[in-house]
């Protein structure tokens, strides 16, 4: 293990997204990626996004959630995967282990917040 390197790697950010004050936090651990998304200052629903190891293209694999603490509605899994599979896929397929306790689950807003996401890029 590299010496200048700490062992987790983490950024956070807070900024205003669609007028609702956010807070997104970013850690990589050697196997999963986290990432924190609030806009009520606590963690929320934790849902697991593991990408599968046998795909039809291997580019893009399938991306499975499963919400391990809150509740498991299809528009938690939609808005999950929408949110955080560019993370898997640019950290070279990945776990993305995603808390998330968002206010506007709109299409704007889950815009606005990958690109909060974006600029806490740990991976």
């Amino acid at each position: 293990m590299e010496e200048d390197k700490p062992p987790v790697l983490s950024k956070q950010r807070c900024e205003v997204v669609c007028g609702v004050p956010t807070q997104v936090v970013c850690t990589a651990f050697s196997s999963h990626i986290l990432v924190v998304v609030t806009q009520f200052g606590k963690m929320g629903t934790l849902v697991a996004l593991e990408p599968s190891r046998v795909a039809a293209d291997i580019n893009r694999p399938l991306i499975t959630t499963k919400v391990l603490l809150g509740p498991d509605e299809p528009l938690i899994h939609v808005f999950a995967k929408n949110l955080v599979s560019f993370v898997s896929q640019e950290a070279g397929n990945r776990a993305v282990l995603l808390a998330m306790a968002v206010k506007d689950k709109s299409m704007e807003g889950m815009k606005a917040l990958r690109g909060v996401i974006q600029t806490c890029q740990v991976w």
